[in-house]
């Protein structure tokens, strides 16, 4: 039977780990179980405070709110990964190189992110592009950036849990992740409300994997969301009371060989009882410093065992983003995109 378990990290939160916490150490096996099963898992006790995601609402309401044509003000060229993408503008079927249907994906979206600026080295844009805030919405970029503060701390104590569980020494990640990319892509999935006759082509979100290494997910109770198990069949997850969805991404994926899985999902028409109802979410994506090597880390090759070619973050996201954006399929087969290729509808 398919679920996605939820794990309590709050002994994690409070600074503990599985070497010191019996309680961190069970849900360290725990966590291990889920990576390798599901690769989704719903964590509570997380520390985001209910505050941060009621301020997150408020902004996502407030911005997509405003007429499209003031939104498209704020587009952005495509390669920068910031600003506002309009309805049918991407089609995340493409970073896997999965011909998208014509509508592409009928979500809009906003998105912010870590930027050269914020950092005491030199950076390059193309990674960690300026973010450009709204100035019709005044009260967005203060709730989004509360919001986006308490997503940072809780990627990096997931990064201790996810030490522990691989068998790595304390502070192994610390490297790869001290000038992380790290994105907030807020979606609105903008489907009039109400009874809709909806077509087989019409698709919220394609199906796809996430880029980096973690992804921490808030979004509404409602349905849309689908994750592929590895027997290649479809199952609907909602997120629990006060719980935050968290998936693994490319990254972890090619870090570990697969022994635990970037998951791929995507995001249906959220219709409840023949009427479609709004869906909001907003995804934190942490993918690790753009120049650190996604290659399989120490004991995750059995002998004889191949893994994934050496690739930086940085050009993991860029091939992925060109699919995404631009309709350019990546040039080298993924084992993600014949994952979907072999799962049914």
């Amino acid at each position: 039977m398919f679920e996605v378990p939820v794990l309590d990290v709050s002994g994690y939160v409070a600074g503990g780990d599985a070497a010191t916490d019996q309680t961190c150490a069970a849900v360290a096996v725990a966590l291990d179980r889920a990576c390798r099963s599901v690769g989704f898992i719903q964590i509570v006790g997380h520390g985001v405070s209910p505050a941060a995601v009621a301020g997150l609402t408020d902004a996502l309401d407030e911005f997509f709110a405003l007429p499209l044509e003031v939104k498209k003000q704020y587009r952005r060229d495509p390669a920068t990964n910031r600003g506002y993408s309009p309805p049918k503008s991407e089609s995340l079927s493409m970073s896997l190189g999965i011909s998208a249907n014509q509508m592409n994906d009928y979500y809009e979206a906003f998105t912010v992110g870590t930027q050269a600026a914020d950092f005491d080295v030199e950076l390059p844009e193309s990674s960690y592009a300026p973010n450009n805030w709204p100035a019709d919405t005044p009260g967005f970029q203060p709730k989004i950036e509360a919001y986006f503060r308490e997503t940072q701390r809780l990627a990096r104590i997931l990064m201790v849990a996810f030490t522990d569980v691989l068998g790595l020494p304390a502070g192994y990640f610390e490297p790869m992740i001290d000038h992380s990319i790290e994105v907030l892509k807020m979606n609105n999935f903008a489907l009039p409300e109400g009874d809709a006759e909806i077509g087989a082509e019409l698709q919220g979100m394609g199906a796809h994997t996430d880029f980096g290494i973690v992804t921490i997910l808030w979004a509404d109770q409602v349905p849309g969301l689908q994750v592929l198990d590895r027997d290649g069949a479809w199952h609907d997850v909602q997120p629990a009371d006060g719980a935050l969805l968290i998936n693994l991404g490319d990254a972890m994926a090619r870090w570990t060989n697969d022994r635990w899985l970037s998951t791929v999902h995507r995001v249906c028409p959220p219709v409840c009882d023949g009427r479609i109802q709004r869906r909001r979410s907003a995804a934190f994506f942490f993918d690790g410093n753009y120049d650190a090597v996604l290659e399989a880390l120490p004991g995750t090759l059995a002998q004889g065992e191949v893994g994934y070619p050496p690739i930086t973050v940085a050009e993991n996201i860029a091939m992925k983003v060109a699919g995404l954006r631009t309709g350019v399929a990546p040039a080298q087969p993924l084992r993600e995109a014949a994952r979907v290729s072999a799962a049914g509808n």
